[in-house]
């Protein structure tokens, strides 16, 4: 993921974007972290509007698009309220906004909703699925959670114990737009017996290695 932000330098192979070499941090890749790392001396429409002063949008401007995240994500009302104000799940919500108000190419989530707690968990994955199914983005996400993968993507990479690599690419064949009542279905829990397996065989290397 940090690869892919620009963040870190890989010792082999390249990352492409629309066939453009990432060779570090940019505009066209969004990302938001499991931690809340907003900007504490901002507020809410400062830190959605952080991004586009950077680029180089007038106070009007960045007004006008952090307003438009803010009704998006379902902030209204706390634009001006400072991160220590807020809940973690808007938090989140700010972070959300933050990446999509540059208009990213890509959407990079390193277990964005892992801090949550199991209620608000749920609110933003439904979120964040609307805001997909209206734009269309490409989002890369990282969980270490079977139910939040299967029912957030339409494709689940899972990774092998040390070294990392790539062990299987399995297509999620459910439809959208998405309900939470999706993950009590036959077809849901067929993909969790399948992943859960996958898994369980990688911990228990990870396991063994360490021992």
């Amino acid at each position: 993921m940090r690869i892919v932000a620009g963040l870190d330098r890989p010792t082999t192979g390249r990352v492409l974007l629309d066939g453009e070499p990432v060779v570090g941090p940019g505009p066209d890749r969004g990302m938001v972290f499991q931690s809340y790392t907003l900007f504490p001396w901002l507020t809410v429409e400062d830190n959605i509007g952080f991004g586009l002063r950077e680029k180089g949008l007038g106070p009007a401007e960045r007004g006008r698009i952090a307003a438009h995240y803010v009704e998006r994500v379902g902030l209204r009302g706390f634009e001006r309220h400072y991160p220590k104000m807020l809940s973690g799940g808007m938090q989140q919500r700010t972070a959300l906004a933050r990446a999509l108000a540059n208009d990213p190419k890509v959407l990079l989530l390193d277990e964005p909703f892992g801090a949550l707690d199991n209620q608000t968990r749920a609110l933003m994955q439904e979120l964040l699925l609307g805001i997909w199914e209206a734009d269309k983005k490409t989002v890369l996400f990282v969980t270490h959670d079977i139910d939040e993968a299967i029912f957030m993507a339409n494709r689940v990479a899972v990774m092998t114990a040390r070294p990392g690599r790539i062990k299987s690419d399995i297509l999620v064949d459910l439809p959208h737009p998405r309900h939470y009542t999706m993950k009590t279905t036959p077809e849901f829990s067929t993909y969790k017996a399948r992943l859960t397996e996958e898994i369980r065989v990688e911990s228990i290397r990870a396991a063994e290695m360490g021992a």
